[in-house]
């Protein structure tokens, strides 16, 4: 492989494996969207609350059940927002820097989705319960114009996880309940970038990255109660992905032709950080109970993504540790009819200098307020709202596209994200 191209790839690679949603809820390329009755209260109070809808937040949600339970949801995630050149430059070979050119701004490059998620439970006996819980916590799709100013860093992204959670959970004493889980997780990229060739006036190149794996995590989890308050703890291993897949690199003219290649089994490592999630829940009256929730995330796990053959290298990502918290309340208008609404903040793992257009993270405020109505004893149906609000943020990592340096110089404006769920739950 000729070196130019290797270095292409290597500015290419991590955008391939973890590229982002950038306006989703959560933060960095993490969705929390696994639940309609959290999503109402803005993710304040799941570790501490019941039900296979807690599940990926604390197995020890479903100990001591009576019935069996199963809930489903589904958001609707529409992000809204630009990204615009300040003043990014490029130099080809042979050349001097000059404007990158292209379009220079970008509207809505993040594509509109729909994540699902579902969990079902039952118990085995009145201390013991399994569950299943199958969710998506990386999933997007990005889609900037072929002629986007950040077409060499960013273009065509597309990402999805499976995560499948079978967990136990037990009842130990009247206060304590205690749940352990193994994470099964599937994931499946491709990235599409442009590459330049040696002028200006030539056409862009391109190359495809794809590539999928299958790897493993773990959840454990603790929840202490009695007759008003509830104290969850859980924690959520990082899990190391192991990912294989090609690369195709085409359109490249002249002097270049030859790099024009499809290369097999181009294999990466890299982390999605452990989650410390801690919150409670504290009913004040026989309607209302007041739901909070911190989670620290390691995202310092995500320092570097590493290449084998036929790469070999090592690339870093500068993430760093963040957290969110959130608070939210239930108020239970009538017997049938619950309301909630939450604020949670959430900041950025991403850091100056070295974010790009393909994760163009911020930190937010996340609004959200829902409710739920029960139709039947068995059938409950549950709603929410979420408005995310980002701050304004640079885009400002510089990278080498076949042989020619980048700087980078851009800026987000007006992100936001309007998420629409809908779940329903039924005992049986």
């Amino acid at each position: 492989m000729s070196p130019r191209i290797k270095i292409s790839l290597l500015a290419a690679a991590p955008l391939w494996l973890v590229a982002s949603t950038g306006v989703a809820n959560a933060q960095a390329f993490y969705l929390q969207e696994q639940s309609a009755r959290a999503a109402g209260r803005a993710f304040s109070g799941e570790v501490a609350d019941t039900g296979p809808q807690s599940l990926w937040w604390n197995p020890a949600s479903i100990a001591g059940m009576e019935n069996a339970e199963a809930a489903i949801a589904v958001s609707a995630i529409l992000p809204r927002g630009d990204v615009v050149d300040n003043g990014t430059v490029i130099r080809r070979p042979g050349g001097q820097f000059a404007p990158v050119g292209g379009n220079p701004v970008a509207k809505n490059p993040i594509n509109n989705g729909f994540l699902p998620s579902g969990a079902i439970a039952m118990p085995l006996n009145e201390r013991v319960s399994i569950g299943l819980a199958v969710t998506s916590p990386y999933s997007f799709t990005t889609n900037y114009d072929a002629d986007s100013w950040a077409r060499y860093t960013a273009d065509k992204t597309r990402l999805r996880t499976i995560d499948i959670q079978p967990s136990i959970g037990v009842s130990v004493t009247d206060w304590l309940r205690v749940g352990a889980a193994v994470n099964v997780e599937y994931t499946d990229a491709e990235l599409g970038n442009k590459i330049p060739n040696l002028s200006a006036t030539l056409p862009d190149g391109e190359q495809i990255l794809s590539g999928n794996g299958w790897d493993l995590g773990w959840t454990a989890g603790l929840q202490m109660h009695n007759s008003w308050a509830t104290v969850g703890i859980s924690y959520k291993s990082a899990i190391e992905h192991n990912l294989k897949g090609s690369l195709e690199v085409s359109g490249l003219v002249g002097p270049l032709a030859g790099q024009n290649a499809t290369l097999e089994g181009v294999k990466a490592k890299f982390k999605t950080p452990a989650q410390i999630i801690v919150g409670g829940r504290f009913r004040t009256s026989d309607a209302l109970t007041l739901n909070v929730q911190g989670v620290r995330y390691t995202w310092a796990d995500f320092d570097a993504i590493r290449l084998g053959a036929p790469l070999n290298q090592a690339i870093p990502e500068n993430y760093r540790n963040s957290w969110s918290l959130a608070g939210g309340f239930d108020y239970a208008a009538t017997p049938d009819l619950t309301l909630r609404a939450g604020l949670q903040r959430t900041l950025t793992p991403t850091r100056d200098g070295n974010r790009d257009a393909r994760v163009p993270d911020s930190n937010r405020w996340n609004f959200g307020a829902g409710g739920s109505y029960r139709v039947s004893p068995a059938f409950t149906l549950d709603g929410a709202f979420n408005y995310v609000a980002f701050k304004d943020e640079t885009i400002d990592r510089p990278t080498i596209a076949a042989g020619s340096p980048i700087l980078v110089d851009g800026r987000t404006e007006d992100a936001k994200a309007l998420i629409f769920t809908l779940g329903g739950r039924v005992s049986f």
